[in-house]
């Protein structure tokens, strides 16, 4: 009888949900995987609220991303005015499709959630129970409230800068990052080239004149976009990093020769004198304060010279830097410029959406054609990587670890799927 009631149920979600195919042998299946079948055929919402954090102007979904989800009978609600620092107007995502609302409290209620920075204690308050949450988890500055919170709701979160794909790379970081990769050189140029803040040179090079010498600490990603748009404008290009194998990468993606050393104080400290722009980009992998860059190096560095600290939020490169913000992105130490605002990417905010979009709504998608986020889940590691609580149980070991929680192996939580 059972048998017969679930193969009701799935023949009833067919007539109601026309789009979703069901192979024959799915009336075959065991009853846990059937059960998984009739839950995954239910249509789900997609909820992508208005940034509140300060100066976060990013969206999560563009137009152009909404009108294929809608295309593929995927329901999407936009907060009225969510795409207004990114310049996307409420017209725009209406036409694409969106149904668009009032109040940050009528997205909360939708099944999947969607945004560029964490979630707030008060906007996970408004989250219906259950929930799937897509954002930023930024781990460092993360608190116990925010995890207790989630867990308190059921809700199961993915970080976006977690999240892998086929070659193991994290494919939204990479794509931000060389945003700001380039994003920090145009920065960098603006400032150089101003009376005030620098010494009225342009970034570059021109015909009898020395090109400007830029000096970029690190050689993953945001440096090599970094190197890229500064050779692109003629700039004399000096690369540092402790990992050869980074900077022979960096060197054969670039595809000329160009000057690059290990870190050593001296080399560093001689190359910092000359500089008129130098780019702090290191990756780490801890949180702890990796100046490399001391006050004194910053002191013979050049009047009017122009530092743009991308690591700032990851323990700094220098010595010198203090956090700011995009109202007030500068100061002056020792007549040097420092540009030291966390969130760069930010700053270009169109073409930051973009680049989120281009991932999320694919993965709406998957979701969608896969069977919902339990089977995508199973079938993809990336994805396992990203997924930091599942139901509300704390699935990053490491994040349990630091707020003295109970951890839960995702593969187990997920057996009863495969």
């Amino acid at each position: 009888m059972l048998f017969l009631t679930l193969q009701n149920h799935i023949i009833m979600a067919k007539q109601q949900k026309p789009y979703i195919k069901m192979e024959q042998s799915a009336q075959l299946l065991p009853q846990e995987e059937l059960l998984m079948t009739i839950e995954s055929s239910k249509n789900f919402t997609i909820g992508v609220p208005k940034e509140i954090v300060l100066q976060e102007k990013r969206v999560a979904i563009v137009p152009s991303a909404v009108s294929m989800l809608v295309e593929n009978d995927i329901e999407v609600y936009i907060e009225k005015n969510a795409g207004k620092n990114a310049s996307f107007s409420n017209e725009q995502y209406a036409d694409a499709g969106a149904i668009i609302v009032e109040t940050s409290q009528e997205i909360y209620q939708c099944d999947i959630i969607i945004k560029v920075a964490p979630a707030t204690v008060d906007e996970i308050a408004l989250m219906k129970k259950k929930v799937i949450l897509i954002s930023a988890l930024n781990e460092r500055i993360q608190t116990k409230a925010y995890c207790k919170a989630l867990m308190n709701k059921g809700i199961t979160a993915l970080s976006y800068e977690h999240i892998r794909n086929n070659t193991n790379e994290h494919p939204i970081l990479h794509s931000i990052s060389e945003i700001v990769g380039s994003t920090s050189i145009l920065i960098a140029s603006s400032y150089l080239s101003d009376s005030q803040w620098g010494r009225g040179k342009m970034l570059g090079g021109f015909i009898g004149i020395n090109p400007s010498e830029v000096v970029i600490l690190g050689a993953g990603t945001v440096a090599e976009s970094a190197a890229k748009t500064a050779i692109g404008l003629g700039a004399f290009v000096k690369v540092f990093d402790n990992s050869i194998s980074s900077i022979r990468r960096l060197q054969s993606n670039i595809g000329i020769s160009i000057y690059s050393s290990i870190i050593l104080p001296d080399v560093l400290s001689n190359a910092l004198k000359s500089a008129d722009v130098v780019i702090g980009a290191l990756d780490t992998n801890d949180f702890e304060n990796n100046a490399i860059v001391t006050e004194d190096m910053v002191k013979n560095m050049k009047q009017g010279s122009v530092i743009v600290d991308v690591s700032v939020d990851k323990g700094s490169c220098f010595e010198t830097s203090e956090v700011t913000n995009h109202n007030n992105p500068v100061f002056q130490k020792h007549g040097v410029t420092h540009y030291c605002v966390p969130n760069i990417s930010s700053r270009t905010p169109h073409t930051s959406s973009y680049a989120l979009s281009n991932y999320f709504a694919p993965l709406v998608l998957r979701m969608h054609n896969e069977g919902g986020l339990n089977q995508l889940i199973v079938n993809d590691s990336g994805i396992r990587n990203g997924t930091y609580l599942y139901n509300g149980k704390i699935t990053f070991e490491r994040l349990a670890k630091k707020y003295g929680m109970r951890f839960q192996d995702l593969s187990l939580l997920l057996a009863a799927f495969r």
